[in-house]
């Protein structure tokens, strides 16, 4: 039995069986607490990495693409890449203006990229992951966000031509 602590308990519970179905689980909860279930540990870990990407504010549908082995779910906490004090700049330079940015990272490396606090989620395939989590640790770093953008194109063209 895995137990995790829900932010946002209704976007779980509104979608309760649906992954309770998909995911061969059953899931319980008392207030923000939720237990889950499962006979089988992996069903249990994947319930578990879908559940914090939900809490995170990931789309069912995005967060459900975990089931398949190809994807993979990150966190990177924006105090662990930067020493600035002030993170609300660095969550600015994320976003964009009028969400722009972020947008335009998520097309370029083909991931779904959420901001959510001081904690940029990703889910992504694991061969374009990894190039989309240097380029958000660049961006919040301070790098520009052209120079951003040509890595990604250029990280996309070699994993395109090695396939």
């Amino acid at each position: 039995m895995e137990e995790i602590y829900i932010r946002s308990i209704r976007k779980i519970l509104a979608n309760k069986k649906r992954l309770e179905k998909e995911l061969n689980i059953s899931i319980k909860n008392r207030g923000r607490l939720l237990l889950i279930e499962s006979k089988d540990p992996l069903n249990a870990y994947l319930a578990c990495q879908i559940i914090e990407a939900l809490n995170l504010g990931f789309k069912i549908e995005e967060a459900l693409l975990l089931k398949n082995e190809e994807y993979q779910f990150e966190k990177i906490p924006i105090k662990d890449v930067t020493k600035r004090k002030t993170l609300s700049q660095v969550r600015a330079r994320i976003i964009g203006k009028q969400g722009k940015t972020l947008e335009l990272l998520q097309t370029l490396s083909n991931c779904f990229i959420v901001l959510h606090d001081n904690i940029v989620g990703l889910i992504g395939k694991c061969e374009e992951i990894e190039t989309s989590i240097q380029a958000v640790k660049n961006l919040i770093r301070g790098s520009r966000q052209g120079n951003v953008y040509g890595y990604l194109e250029k990280q996309r063209k070699t994993i395109k031509t090695s396939f």
